[in-house]
């Protein structure tokens, strides 16, 4: 999330948020404007988990990942931006992505709407296991939505880290609900996983609040920014390293999802050393970076 003016009268974009001209005609970014990275992503993985594993997943329950992920992160957008027409002027923290909602409001939330008709048929077709283990999730997902958006002790517990948590879990819900006894094999490379998509969104925001990118840079946050960046890349090879690690040594899992996660860190990795481009194409891609099991496709019909 970038910063905004305190100064001014009404949220303001930062640089980092500021629509670009190219950013806007570029499919990337309204794929993430649009807030179909990371539903995407989500499904392609719990397809790839499973298949993987040689499960067969139905259509529905990749289908149904989709849509309740989407619903999800429109919904997490639109409320960051509830206080905007609202007659305290506090200061925003807020993205292009976030504006971008705001704008469309009435268009997103007729979206959720129909997706949420679209999504209860789907969810008869789960099993009742992956139901369970989606109700336990949602708890707690729940409960951290309330903390994040109705108090102030979210900051106690990073966001970036608790997406991370929460999205490898329901990635790999379809496949251990199928084969429980695949749990224990399959914990090293979900929390590979896990530790892959927290730093994905704490890379995002460092570079968000990169103070070489920021209007204000005497900003507190910046001290915490600067550490990040120096030390996020070094979290990335450490990812990269366990993830070959395991695709070269750990025989209980299949090979190729530690094999993806490395490919992504490093890509991610990359992306950090190239972060001077423009904010909206650089946050897109780095989810983009998220979609390496199109890599292994071949390999799985082996």
């Amino acid at each position: 999330m970038a910063l905004a003016s305190s100064t001014s009268t009404q949220p303001t974009l930062t640089p980092a948020a500021k629509p670009h001209s190219k950013d806007r005609r570029s499919p990337l970014v309204l794929w993430h404007l649009l807030s179909l990275d990371a539903p995407t992503i989500a499904a392609l993985w719990v397809w790839f988990i499973a298949a993987a594993d040689h499960i067969r997943l139905p259509l529905s329950s990749v289908a149904a990942m989709f849509i309740a992920v989407w619903m999800l992160y429109a919904a997490d957008r639109l409320l960051d931006t509830r206080l905007l027409d609202s007659q305290s002027r506090q200061e925003q923290h807020l993205e292009a992505r976030h504006y971008f909602h705001h704008r469309h409001r009435t268009a997103f939330l007729t979206g959720i709407l129909l997706a949420s008709g679209a999504l209860a048929p789907l969810l008869f077709h789960l099993s009742t296991e992956a139901i369970h283990l989606y109700l336990i999730l949602g708890g707690l997902l729940f409960g951290y939505f309330i903390l994040i958006h109705a108090t102030r002790s979210a900051h106690r517990f990073p966001k970036e880290i608790a997406v991370g948590i929460f999205f490898a879990a329901a990635t790999f819900i379809p496949t251990v609900a199928r084969q429980p006894s695949l749990r224990l094999a399959l914990l090293p490379s979900a929390l590979l996983l896990a530790m892959l998509c927290s730093s994905n969104c704490l890379f995002i925001y460092a570079w968000e609040h990169d103070p070489q990118r920021s209007s204000v840079p005497d900003h507190p946050t910046h001290a915490t920014t600067r550490f990040a960046l120096r030390h996020l890349p070094l979290f990335a090879i450490i990812i990269a390293l366990a993830g070959t690690a395991l695709a070269l040594f750990y025989h209980r899992a299949p090979w190729v999802i530690p094999s993806a996660t490395s490919i992504s860190a490093v890509l991610l990795l990359v992306l950090h050393y190239r972060r001077h481009i423009a904010p909206l194409t650089l946050r897109a891609a780095a989810d983009l970076v998220l979609i390496t099991p199109v890599l292994f496709i071949a390999f799985l019909h082996r």
